[in-house]
């Protein structure tokens, strides 16, 4: 989050646990959208009382590039509660849909990001044990196997072959996934 969440107490004292417990839950709305630029976070205890004390209501405000989130706790609401844990809860849960929708509409939920494709040159292929290396564009050499090469590729490839791939990082160094002949 660009700027540190405000939590506002209305009627009751500040606490620690409260406030942590909120920066735990906006952890958590941060884990499906990461973007947000703020966010207001207003615990309120009204003088009415329920059935057994006290009224709590939350409200909140998330700022997002692709818009606004906002949770209302309006006197008279059926969501105000009387354990603060449970308006937090309910309210918190509110927003995440209210996330959710958000991010939908504007097609950024769950972008998957593919790896980038590398361009590189067959240097050493060893057709009997069924695996080669491919030259970088900075001289570093990638190996990859016969089985990560696509369609029947691994058939037509020669030194000096021209081949894109996806380059992963192992424990050995570098390899290519996903090799193609380039035509």
């Amino acid at each position: 989050m660009q700027n540190e969440p405000q939590i506002t107490f209305h009627g009751l004292d500040s606490s620690p646990a409260l406030t942590t417990l909120v920066k735990e839950k906006i952890a958590k709305l941060e884990q499906f959208y990461g973007r947000a630029t703020s966010c207001l976070v207003r615990i309120e205890k009204d003088t009415r009382k329920g059935q057994q004390g006290h009224l709590f209501r939350v409200s909140i405000t998330l700022e997002l590039p692709i818009g606004t989130v906002v949770v209302s706790g309006k006197p008279g609401d059926i969501d105000a509660h009387e354990d603060v844990r449970v308006a937090l809860r309910d309210s918190f849960d509110a927003a995440r849909g209210q996330l959710e929708d958000l991010a939908r509409k504007s097609g950024r939920v769950h972008v998957k990001r593919h790896p980038e494709r590398v361009h590189g040159e067959i240097v050493r292929l060893f057709p009997d044990e069924g695996y080669g290396f491919i030259r970088l564009s900075n001289d570093e050499e990638a190996f990859f196997h016969r089985d990560s090469v696509t369609g029947a590729g691994w058939d037509t490839l020669d030194l000096g072959s021209s081949v894109t791939f996806t380059l992963m990082d192992g424990d050995k160094g570098y390899y290519a996934a996903n090799v193609t002949v380039r035509s």
